[in-house]
């Protein structure tokens, strides 16, 4: 494989010196770039862009052709396993993600195809094969999966929720039920990393997007259980280099700690924590990556630099900082904002590293 042209955020990510803080988006390949619109309605339709390999691969470069990022993120959705183990997933217009077989019983649980990466979920690894040849070496590329229980929110709810009733009745009414369902999607999780790894994937996130709608003791039953047994199951070194795991809860301040304790290599924060509060209860235990507003992104570019300067100077000097949003990039952002925020990374970063 060609070797990187900037190694920043891998370099971050290992805890070694770097000369700026390395910036990525989530959600930075997406529908608040026009190129990328076009794409997708040459697709048709978002499963037919995620499945083509050469169309994902085009729209994942789109954004490094416009910012200085430090990496590139696999275009794909967390719902790729869900829809793999059978239950049929669609996108209804302005209404998000869908699901026609939710699960509601133990049946529809054993009756879960459990997916071959290579067979249901080859188009996401001809994509990270496909990107990882076009980025020649000039980024690290990402992959990525939805949590357990994220995956399995989805599952039960059969889309979108805002009150989270039917899995958390049966996280309360049917607790096996959903275990056994958590450590199907575990072990599914596990595989899909490791072949994306496998195909080319520099280093590896896990999105937890709603472990933050649990108590205290439930996220530590229902999520982060099973991304410990993910985190323990993945091939963290690939020809002899190490591939670092982030995990991501959103509205996960108050368990730094405890994912800490996971054995990542970096903990995702949203926008609801201090970094500087983080760091402290952190430590050097782990890199933190974030932790912007998102929605910073509406506001000036004088905004947008003082809002960038006041977290690299909250987490202060020395490495160990993966410059992000708290959560993905908003849709309606314009893209020459998301470009000050970039630059203003890159800018002011460099007397934190001297």
């Amino acid at each position: 494989m060609t070797e990187l042209k900037n190694d920043r955020y891998l370099r971050a990510l290992l805890k070694q010196d770097v000369d700026k803080t390395p910036v990525w988006m989530m959600r930075q390949a997406g529908r608040y770039l026009p190129e990328y619109k076009e794409v997708r309605a040459q697709a048709g339709d978002f499963m037919s862009l995620c499945r083509n390999a050469d169309l994902a691969c085009e729209v994942t470069l789109q954004p490094l052709r416009r910012f200085d990022l430090d990496a590139a993120i696999l275009f794909s959705d967390i719902l790729t396993i869900p829809d793999a183990m059978g239950l049929g997933l669609y996108f209804a217009e302005g209404e998000g993600p869908k699901l026609k077989r939710p699960i509601t019983c133990k049946k529809d649980v054993d009756n879960l195809i459990m997916p071959d990466p290579e067979g249901e979920l080859q188009y996401v690894m001809n994509a990270v094969r496909t990107i990882r040849r076009e980025l020649k070496g000039a980024v690290p590329l990402i992959g990525f999966a939805g949590s357990p229980w994220t995956l399995a929110t989805y599952m039960v709810e059969g889309g979108s929720s805002k009150a989270f009733t039917k899995i958390k009745k049966m996280a309360f009414c049917e607790p096996q039920l959903l275990h056994t369902l958590l450590d199907k999607l575990a072990d599914s999780v596990i595989d899909y990393l490791n072949a994306q790894i496998a195909a080319g994937a520099q280093s590896v996130m896990v999105f937890d997007t709603w472990g933050g709608v649990l108590s205290p003791r439930d996220y530590k039953d229902f999520s982060l259980q099973y991304m410990t047994k993910i985190v323990d199951g993945l091939q963290r070194t690939y020809e002899g280099k190490k591939i670092p795991v982030t995990l991501f809860t959103k509205n996960g301040g108050q368990w730094l700690e405890a994912i800490a304790d996971t054995g990542c290599d970096a903990i995702g924060l949203d926008w609801t924590i201090d970094m500087a509060s983080a760091k402290a209860r952190v430590g050097d235990r782990v890199v933190l990556q974030g932790n912007m507003d998102p929605s910073m992104l509406y506001a000036s570019p004088e905004r947008i630099r003082e809002e960038v300067a006041t977290i690299l100077a909250s987490f202060g000097k020395g490495g160990g900082h993966v410059f992000n949003l708290g959560h993905g990039i908003h849709l309606d952002v314009p893209p020459e904002n998301a470009k000050v925020f970039v630059d203003a990374v890159h800018e002011l970063s460099p007397q934190y590293h001297l």
